[in-house]
């Protein structure tokens, strides 16, 4: 079950609870990260620009949920789509993904948009708010599906369906 869309990571005292504290904009190196079925992305965060890189590298590997292609091979996610947002009034750093549907009619974007959100909240334990968004223009139920892979209650909800979790799993399973 998701509990949450924030989560928190220890980063060697550069990063706490979500705060990027400034010391000219370095953001310090990971000394914990999450170990998955195996799996151990050691984020080494040195600056905005490599926290959008190691985001990415988390994405890249994400399966369509219909083709044989990752996410990056379709273009669905790709870097410039990742930016990181001023911080909330509370603090906490936004991350948004906007990502890139093959086609306008993609009837699969609401189950790729869940397979983003739950892979980066497996990965990023760090104090992030998640924004995920379709790319502008590019679906023609754009809103609708922004508004279904940003609410927390629809998330939890999805995910505690056994068929859709299997195919979510599927999706973000990782090749040996």
């Amino acid at each position: 079950m998701l509990s949450s869309f924030l989560r928190k990571l220890s980063l060697g005292g550069k990063i706490r609870d979500g705060l990027l504290l400034d010391d000219k904009n370095v953001m310090g190196t990971a000394e914990d990260c999450v170990k998955p079925r195996s799996l151990c992305y050691e984020l080494s965060l040195k600056d905005e620009t490599e926290l959008r890189e190691s985001i990415f590298d988390i994405l890249r590997t994400i399966k369509d949920p219909e083709k044989p292609q990752t996410l990056e091979q379709l273009d669905v996610v790709y870097e410039e789509g990742i930016e990181i947002k001023e911080a909330t009034p509370g603090g906490v750093t936004v991350i948004r993904v906007i990502f890139n549907p093959t086609v306008p009619h993609c009837s699969l974007a609401t189950l790729i948009g869940l397979c983003i959100r739950v892979k980066l909240e497996r990965h990023l334990l760090a104090h992030f708010k998640l924004d995920i968004f379709i790319k502008e223009g590019t679906h023609v139920t754009e809103q609708e599906i922004n508004k279904q892979v940003n609410d927390k209650e629809r998330i939890a909800a999805a995910m505690e369906n056994p068929n859709l979790r299997e195919v979510v799993e599927k999706c973000i399973r990782e090749e040996e």
